[in-house]
C-alpha cells in the first residue's frame, strides 16, 4: 500500500493532460459555449490517438505502474 497526500496534482497524469490541452487553447476566442467545447471534444479526440503523449502525462508522475509482487 502506498499512502498518497490528499491533493497532489503532481502525482495526476490527468493534471499534465489538461495543462497540455489548456496552452493548446491559450489564443483561443471561442464566441460560445458550444464551440468551445466541440474544439475540446476534438482535441482530447485526438489525444486518444496519441499513446506516446499521453504515455508521458503517466510517465511525468514518476509512479510505477506494475502491481507488487507477492500476497
Amino acid at each position: 500500500m502506498v499512502l498518497l497526500p490528499g491533493y497532489a496534482p503532481d502525482l495526476n497524469p490527468v493534471e499534465g493532460l489538461w495543462a497540455h490541452i489548456k496552452r493548446s487553447l491559450a489564443n483561443l476566442a471561442a464566441r460560445t459555449l458550444s464551440e468551445l467545447e466541440t474544439l475540446l471534444r476534438r482535441r482530447l479526440k485526438a489525444l486518444q490517438y496519441r499513446h506516446g503523449i499521453l504515455g508521458g502525462f503517466l510517465a511525468g508522475t514518476g509512479l510505477a505502474l506494475d502491481r507488487p509482487d507477492g500476497p
